[in-house]
């Protein structure tokens, strides 16, 4: 660490990320099994977002919110996952000054940016299900696109008034951050100025960011499970609560998690404990959506289904035919007559 204290300053240029485990034996395995995760994360989000994309039926305001989400998963993860994985070979986990503040910056704007998409999508569940004939309407593509983008927005603007009290807070030399990413509650332990400002917008953003699309998802819900009780069908209620049993299945682990490590005095907070449950929604999380919205979503995998196909129809029509083949046999063999 390099001490560059002009008088009651306290400045440093690097910190010491005291990472998931300290016990030698456990790297190598840690190593292993966040490899792994973030592998799956990372193909498993970037291949929803392929599979949306090419699948014209997907392309619709639910689909479409979720590929935003898809995108911050994969985000996230890769935000926080590569410099844990370096923690484990490394024999000194350091992280620049800037490098932290840049990874805290963009850490705060994709856990906001979920949060809120978390809302959105539940939002689009009761349209589509208690006014399905002005779901077109209400959730056109200028509105769809306004929901994302004002996510965004917030989330930029929520990290840049966090991120920038953080820069303006002074820091010990010995700074050792008790987590294995920079997020804010650790960083602050490390301050050698006064936090009160910093620890009442953490307490304010994460009662704005948890409460209000939770409370959005609860409404939302309620509307949803009263509509579905009058339907009279018992395919079209499994049929309305197969749209949303993905959707509140990503909830819960996300906001259980989340709430736990930000909703707690920092007092009553235990640091072990509360990088046990940012593994949740920084690497387990990301990667579990993805498997659940394929899964539990029909139209995912009727989408899948037909993504196989096409690519066996054209792996089977690049299949060299003679000249003097007749044109019946063939027209019979592709189409199984």
């Amino acid at each position: 660490m390099t001490n560059m204290a002009a008088g009651n300053h306290c400045t440093v240029t690097e910190f010491y990320l005291a990472g998931l485990s300290e016990k030698p034996e456990l790297q190598m395995p840690l190593f292993l099994l966040f490899t792994g995760i973030y592998v799956f994360t990372v193909a498993g989000n970037l291949g929803m977002i392929t599979l949306i994309v090419f699948s014209s039926h997907l392309h619709n305001p639910m689909y479409y919110f979720l590929s935003s989400l898809s995108f911050i998963d994969f985000c996230q993860s890769t935000v926080v996952t590569p410099k844990m994985l370096m923690s484990f070979l490394a024999e000194k986990n350091l992280i620049s000054y800037c490098g932290c503040m840049i990874q805290l910056y963009f850490f705060i704007i994709f856990g906001i940016a979920e949060c809120h998409t978390l809302g959105v999508m539940a939002y689009d569940r009761y349209v589509a299900i208690c006014n399905p004939l002005l779901y077109n309407v209400t959730m056109s593509y200028q509105i769809s696109s306004g929901l994302i983008s004002g996510v965004y927005v917030f989330s930029v603007f929520s990290a840049s008034v966090l991120t920038c009290f953080a820069l303006k807070t002074r820091f010990h030399e010995s700074g050792v951050i008790n987590h294995y990413f920079c997020d804010l509650s650790p960083l602050l332990k490390l301050a050698c100025s006064n936090t009160y400002i910093s620890e009442l917008l953490i307490l304010v953003f994460g009662t704005v960011n948890i409460f209000v699309p939770i409370l959005t998802i609860i409404t939302s819900y309620i509307s949803i499970i009263t509509s579905i009780m009058h339907i009279r069908s018992t395919e079209g209620r499994s049929k309305a609560f197969s749209t949303c049993s993905s959707h509140i299945s990503a909830v819960a682990v996300f906001y259980v998690s989340a709430a736990f490590v930000y909703l707690q005095p920092s007092s009553v907070s235990s640091m072990d404990q509360g990088k046990v449950s940012s593994v949740f929604y920084t690497t387990v999380v990301p990667m579990l959506n993805p498997l659940i919205y394929s899964l539990r979503n029909k139209d995912v995998s009727v989408a899948l289904k037909k993504i196989f196909q096409r690519k066996i129809f054209i792996s089977s029509s690049n299949v060299k035919i003679p000249q003097d083949f007749p044109p019946s046999i063939l027209v019979c063999q592709v189409y199984k007559f």
